[in-house]
């Protein structure tokens, strides 16, 4: 069964072609920067000749353009792994919000995404791109079954101290109103990974995983038991655009005293704020090199980008009840030893001390960056979240025929 991941982000998409149940990859790549200066496709494929590799940088507008992009790569005469695009036959698509109604992967129908739909005031940002995703899949990959894999899904795990809002109990019983959490494919990756590691499976673990979204979850023997992340995922950390946790005056003074609609506070909130309202930029590599240059916009912003997260990191260890090692994953997660380092200074009084020298080292895989005698292992793993949709793809498949 030939599996083609599509995991459409907020300004990107991660793809690639898996054959399964054996897990092998056949091709992968990403569309970065889709919308912004510098929009970059990057295609490998692993024939037989050997790997190959194609990059080229040019204007990316949106997903649909990006989509038809790669799938012209997947059957370009010379780098291509597939003669025909019915060569696909599942599509696995990451959805970001299930709501209520989805905790569990489900084959697409013309109800399914009528929901997606629906969800779109949920994840503004997300949702959109997803359903773009499907749409365009369903034409190019015309004969493939098209699976949904929802980002709320390992979050169901939350009790509902952690879940339910002090708000009136109809807003949550006839509404749904409460926190759902995101990114939660990537977190129950790198989690399952971190376990491993430990040898165990009575672990306490926060993952944090770092990306233009930003989430982080608190997991305990497996099972999510808090996440960042609510309703929607615009709370939590600070991101590349989205503002993270806002006193909830700001929303009401916006409205009432200066004229904004509520409209455009969504706006605001979810695509002018976070590092792009600090700095100017979205992109933690433009950020990192003014860092660098010591500009001040942008070492406040790192500053108070990391002072949130070790925030959390407090809170949870609390949740907890102890901490056995917290996980950096994602692009800035995984890739960003300056955002690592401002997380870990100063967090010895919690069992976590960080090898300088093991953080900066150019890297890549699964790695441990801390020292030898901390306490908490301190790792980066790097998520594999269409590896991991591929799986629930072909387990629903399988179960189903």
């Amino acid at each position: 069964m030939n599996v083609f991941v599509i995991n459409s982000g907020s300004s990107s998409i991660k793809y690639q072609l898996i054959s399964m149940p054996d897990a092998k990859v056949i091709c992968s790549g990403m569309v970065d920067r889709i919308g912004l200066e510098g929009s970059k496709v990057k295609y490998k494929a692993f024939l037989e000749r050997g790997v190959v590799k194609k990059s080229n940088s040019r204007p990316i507008p949106g997903h649909a353009e990006g989509l038809k992009t790669v799938a012209a790569l997947l059957t370009d005469p010379e780098v291509g792994v597939i003669n025909d695009p019915n060569q696909v036959h599942v599509v696995g698509h990451r959805v970001v919000h299930g709501g209520e109604d989805f905790s569990q992967t489900q084959l697409i129908t013309e109800e399914v995404k009528a929901k997606i739909k629906e969800l779109f005031p949920l994840a503004p940002l997300h949702n959109p791109a997803n359903y773009l995703g499907i749409e365009v899949a369903e034409k190019i990959f015309s004969a493939a079954k098209q699976v949904a894999v929802f980002d709320t899904a390992f979050h169901q795990s939350m009790p509902p101290v952690a879940f339910r809002m002090a708000i009136p109990n109809e807003y949550y019983e006839k509404h749904g109103i409460r926190a759902y959490g995101f990114h939660g494919t990537s977190h129950k990756y790198v989690s399952e990974k971190a376990s491993e590691y430990l040898g165990r499976k009575d672990t306490k673990i926060i993952t944090i995983h770092l990306g233009n979204g930003c989430s982080m979850a608190a997991v305990k023997d497996g099972l999510c038991i808090d996440t960042t992340m609510g309703l929607g995922p615009m709370n939590g950390l600070i991101m590349g655009t989205r503002v993270g946790d806002v006193d909830q005056s700001v929303i009401f003074y916006l409205v009432n005293q200066l004229g904004y609609s509520l409209d455009e506070v969504n706006t605001v909130l979810n695509k002018k704020s976070g590092m792009l309202g600090l700095t100017g930029f979205s992109d933690m590599r433009d950020i990192g090199e003014r860092y660098n240059a010591g500009e001040k916009t942008a070492i406040l912003a790192y500053q108070m980008y990391t002072y949130h997260i070790r925030k959390f990191i407090g809170s949870y260890a609390a949740i907890l009840n102890g901490l056995d090692a917290i996980v950096f994953t994602a692009g800035v997660g995984e890739n960003d030893a300056l955002t690592r380092r401002l997380v870990c200074e100063d967090m010895d009084f919690l069992g976590i001390l960080l090898d300088s020298e093991k953080n900066y080292l150019e890297a890549s895989g699964m790695r441990e960056i801390s020292t030898g005698n901390s306490p908490v292992k301190v790792l980066v793993i790097p998520t594999n979240e269409e590896l991991e949709i591929a799986r629930q793809c072909f387990s629903l498949l399988d179960s189903v025929d």
